[in-house]
């Protein structure tokens, strides 16, 4: 007798899950972060030395660093950064969507160390005299000039050097201020340069009663006194950076990479729907059904985890989808096995779920060991297509394994099908009679 109810029951669950896959993956896809590959920014790797002569690189000072290099980091504006360190003195750091590469990487390398010296270079003041975030944009009220003011620790202090200063002959009564002097740096060779490190060498006529420091002049507009100023508060690096690799991806070629990538992925996935519905007649219907599934899952899991998508990202949610059907192949072949040993349908499919159990939690066992090897060992792009790997790999056991199985379960079930083997694709022909 037919059960009508199992076959209401499979194509009721069918269609919603249809119509809610259909209703929120413009949204699921939108929420979808875009790693460096798609939508473009750079990568680079530092190395990290330390910037005098007998300093270690410790986990202390590389913790420091990285610290530091997220703060400036925000004042980029950049979502989502992957800023990790590798071995014992690499700090790799990928920012995508930015839009001005030469300036990040300015931001991220510059040391940040302030200091305020003579024309002699000698050191007066540095920037452990600055207040906490002292650094400011502002404008001179008379001519609206952009400007940088820098609030000091001790006015006393600013008193005192600024005297120092005023009390020298012209014109060497000048207050330098450096930004990541190095030894060797001389004020005459230096304000000779283009990109100098000196950002001001104000004349002192006098001693300045306050604890303000003023950077103005050409050199400062509007966007360089911002900047200049966030760094500034982001504070100094407790080291010294060597650019070792870098790499940069426009957002022109992120987009047609991900178009070209998704076109393919939509091309794969419908071969492989096309083979399944072909050899597997019903069970393949089935395998198609639960694959929209597969993919909608993949997508909430890893938007649930804050993965960024990147280019390899896509191909493992590809392969995955190869050891979904893979997985759905082993037990559709089991049951067609046992359908042509004479078994009835019911029978063939609770024996084909029972025997191929096993093969398919070895299978996704064993690529889930090397997906954590991928991702323990690799860097970059690596891990994505890692992590996407392990995604797809445990969705696939629960999409296989329960919502697959349910789906035929409700079909077989229904006793529609019990005379109906070649819907399995066996045909008559191949059946032995027990």
């Amino acid at each position: 007798m037919i059960k009508k109810g199992k076959i209401a029951t499979f194509f009721i669950t069918v269609i919603a899950l249809l119509i809610l896959i259909g209703t929120t993956s413009s949204w699921l896809f939108k929420d979808t972060k875009l790693g460096l590959d798609l939508k473009g920014g750079f990568e680079v790797l530092y190395e990290v030395q330390p910037l005098k002569k007998g300093d270690k690189i410790d986990e202390t000072a590389m913790s420091a660093t990285l610290t530091a290099i997220e703060n400036r980091v925000n004042v980029l504006g950049v979502s989502e950064p992957d800023i990790r360190i590798e071995g014992g003195n690499r700090i790799r750091v990928q920012l995508a969507g930015v839009k001005d590469q030469n300036e990040a990487r300015q931001i991220l390398s510059s040391t940040a160390q302030l200091s305020f010296r003579d024309v002699n270079d000698k050191l007066l003041l540095d920037g452990a005299d600055l207040k906490a975030k002292g650094a400011k944009l502002g404008y001179d009220p008379q001519t609206n000039e952009p400007l940088v003011e820098l609030t000091m620790k001790s006015q006393e202090k600013f008193y005192e050097v600024t005297q120092q200063i005023s009390q020298m002959p012209e014109p060497t009564n000048r207050l330098v201020i450096w930004l990541d002097y190095e030894e060797g740096d001389t004020y005459e060779k230096e304000m000779g340069k283009e990109n100098s490190k000196i950002v001001s060498d104000a004349f002192v006529s006098q001693p300045i009663n306050s604890d303000k420091a003023i950077i103005s002049g050409g050199s400062i507009d509007a966007e360089y006194g911002k900047q200049l100023s966030s760094i500034l508060n982001a504070g100094a690096l407790p080291v010294k950076l060597d650019e070792i690799y870098s790499t940069s991806v426009s957002a022109a070629f992120g987009k047609d990479a991900l178009d070209q990538t998704l076109f393919a992925s939509m091309i794969g996935i419908a071969a492989v729907s096309l083979f399944m519905l072909v050899f597997y007649r019903l069970s393949g219907v089935v395998a198609v059904v639960t694959l929209l599934f597969y993919i909608y899952l993949v997508m909430i899991f890893f938007n649930g985890i804050n993965a960024v998508l990147t280019l390899p990202g896509i191909a493992a949610l590809v392969l995955g989808v190869g050891m979904a059907v893979d997985a759905n192949i082993i037990t559709a072949e089991r049951i067609k096995d046992e359908l042509r040993s004479g078994k009835s349908v019911l029978s063939s499919f609770k024996a084909g779920n029972r025997r191929s159990f096993g093969t398919i939690l070895d299978a996704n066992l064993t690529t889930l060991i090397s997906a954590g090897v991928l991702y323990y060992f690799g860097t970059s792009t690596v891990k994505g297509f890692a992590i996407m790997l392990m995604v797809s790999i445990l969705v696939t056991f629960i999409t296989n394994v329960f919502v697959s199985r349910f789906f035929l379960g409700q079909l077989v079930e229904s006793r529609l099908f019990d005379k109906k083997k070649s819907w399995f694709g066996v045909k008559e022909s191949e059946i032995r009679e027990l």
